[in-house]
């Protein structure tokens, strides 16, 4: 495995993932993949590390997508091992139980895309192209996109995208839903970091379990996931933070979340 496919660097409790392929406009291989892996476990195990940026190298892409040339002449079942494999590495993104940022810096495309649909919330530049083209080349989002795409901008803008495989400006994917927020590109992860610094200012407890409730509330029906909504609140109301933040409301004071 290649140790470069992946840049991991920690700062002020922020970690940053760097897909590290600039040559091939950061496509994603089997070693990019496990070494993501390797770094979410080690995320996932530092308490100092309370969220996560995930980024390309250099201003083109953030990563095109799958690694085309593999793909081409791989057998049938390793292209399916390949898309497991991004399976479980996604959902391990999307369950890590911190905040991840994709900070797009360019091209995200077919598993690229699914990468950052993974993610917690999404910033492009603007100059940003995003798209789902798996089918102009006889194949199939099948890393997340037919999933996680609808669930993030509905099932019929979802289709219009996955099944004519054209490609949308972060304008356009800003307007659907598909991305929070669009900056220069010099205030990329600048724009990241503070997003990320106003959800830190929050409880950890509260955000997580808002998170989670999200996430698992999805695949439930509705009472089922208002039910959920209302364990977590339940659940968050033990903690010192709600008690300090419900205070500090009465006496119309700023909270300060101790993540107790």
């Amino acid at each position: 495995m290649k140790s470069d496919h992946v840049i991991y660097q920690k700062k002020s409790g922020i970690a940053r993932l760097t897909l590290n392929r600039p040559e091939a406009l950061n496509t994603i291989n089997r070693d990019m993949l496990k070494q993501l892996d390797v770094f979410l476990d080690k995320i996932r195990a530092d308490d100092a590390v309370h969220a996560v940026i995930i980024t390309g190298t250099g201003n083109k892409a953030f990563s095109a997508g799958a690694d085309i040339g593999f793909l081409s002449t791989a057998s049938a079942l390793d292209v399916r091992d390949l898309a497991r494999l991004a399976v479980s590495v996604y959902s391990r993104i999307e369950t890590l139980g911190k905040v991840v940022v994709a900070a797009i810096n360019g091209y995200a495309l077919g598993g690229g895309l699914e990468l950052a649909e993974a993610c917690t919330l999404r910033i492009a530049v603007n100059g940003a192209r995003l798209g789902h083209p798996e089918v102009r080349i006889g194949a199939v989002a099948g890393w997340g996109g037919t999933t996680r795409l609808p669930r993030l901008i509905g099932k019929g803008r979802a289709a219009d995208l996955l099944l004519t495989g054209r490609m949308i400006s972060a304008e356009e994917a800003l307007n659907i839903g598909l991305v929070n927020r669009v900056v220069e590109p010099a205030k990329l992860i600048s724009e990241c970091e503070c997003l990320l610094k106003e959800v830190l200012a929050q409880s950890p407890f509260a955000v997580r379990l808002t998170w989670e409730a999200m996430h698992r509330g999805l695949d439930l029906n509705i009472d089922e996931s208002a039910r959920l909504g209302a364990d977590y609140f339940g659940l968050v109301a033990s903690t010192a933070d709600f008690r300090g933040g419900t205070q500090a409301f009465l006496a119309k004071q700023s909270p300060v979340f101790k993540g107790k």
